[in-house]
């Protein structure tokens, strides 16, 4: 019995978006780190790098834990499934965001106002080289999980670019990931540039304007991540490539002439499928319904689907589908 719930846990913390578990786990690392360095160095900027990773830390823990909730099956309570849990998982990711970006910008306008000097610059360079590193690797992994989940074909870094172009398409703790490992990195960069900058010019309110402009990012992350949350918790149309691939398998089979009417929900990673399909002529009740069945097997091997719900007519002579425009 042991070894069986052992089993089950394992089970379900594989099923949790991968780019989340090891950006969470990345993050908590790097946040170790920059708080010791800051501790040390007295670094405005460090300190503002070290509550962008405390608020990626929590966040994709936070993402981790409702990617695994949000892939259970559905229930007679919830029939269409948990989908939209990851939804509150990224809010609530928002949040700890929106903290973390208000006291990072406080204290960069204080350090703007009373510049203080930091020291210790081989330190803060080498713990802000690290997280680059660390934080780009993080960012390069969410670009292959985009790609894979979007079905996009890129290799090599044609996959930089096609993260990019897909990235509206990925699931929700996935795309959460991209973009705050995006800020991350970018955030990590502009640090290197201010210790460097500051050593040099010995310009000590640069150190704050650093951590307001990092702070601004995140603020900007904060939005990003929020409407996209927002907009999925009330329950968003699939992208048209997606409903593109549907039409396209609906169509595969002989029997089916046209598509009468189709609406696809996106719920989290999944698709909810509702659609009626035109059949031709002279079908016995009997036959349609052993179409309408096969039809819906084929769409259900593909993963993204949770579940299609089918109506059949007869050819109406009249062509009726044509992909549904986007607002």
């Amino acid at each position: 019995m042991e070894s069986d719930s052992k089993q089950s846990l394992f089970s379900m913390l594989k099923r949790g978006n991968a780019s989340s578990g090891a950006a969470a786990l990345g993050n908590v690392c790097i946040a170790i780190i920059k708080g010791i360095a800051a501790f040390i160095t007295g670094s405005g900027t460090m300190f503002a790098s070290t509550m962008h990773s405390i608020a990626d830390a929590v966040n994709q823990g936070f993402v981790y834990a409702g990617s695994i909730l949000s892939e259970r099956k559905p229930t007679k309570r919830f029939p269409t499934g948990f989908g939209r849990l990851i939804n509150i998982f990224c809010m609530v990711a928002v949040i700890v965001v929106s903290i973390m970006a208000y006291e990072t910008i406080k204290e960069g306008l204080h350090l703007i106002r009373h510049p203080a000097e930091s020291h210790g610059f081989w330190l803060n360079f080498i713990v802000l080289t690290v997280s680059l590193l660390i934080d780009g690797i993080i960012l390069f992994k969410a670009m292959k999980e985009i790609v894979r989940e979007t079905r996009a074909k890129a290799k090599g870094l044609a996959v930089v670019k096609a993260a990019f172009l897909h990235v509206k398409r990925a699931a929700p703790p996935t795309r959460l990931v991209f973009y705050e490992d995006l800020v991350a990195t970018s955030g990590a960069l502009l640090a290197i540039i201010t210790v460097v900058a500051t050593a040099i010019a010995g310009v000590s309110i640069m150190d704050g304007i650093c951590a307001l402009l990092i702070g601004l990012l995140m603020v900007g992350v904060a939005f990003r991540v929020g409407y996209d949350n927002m907009v999925g918790l009330i329950g968003v149309a699939a992208p048209i490539e997606v409903e593109e691939r549907i039409a396209a398998i609906i169509f595969a089979d002989p029997d089916v002439t046209d598509i009468n009417k189709m609406r696809i929900v996106q719920e989290g990673r999944f698709y909810h499928v509702e659609a009626y399909i035109e059949l031709r002529t002279g079908l016995t009740l009997a036959v349609a319904d052993d179409i309408k069945f096969r039809v819906r097997d084929k769409l259900l091997v593909d993963s993204d689907i949770a579940d299609v719900t089918l109506g059949i007519i007869e050819d109406n002579g009249v062509i009726n589908w044509s992909s549904s425009p986007r607002n």
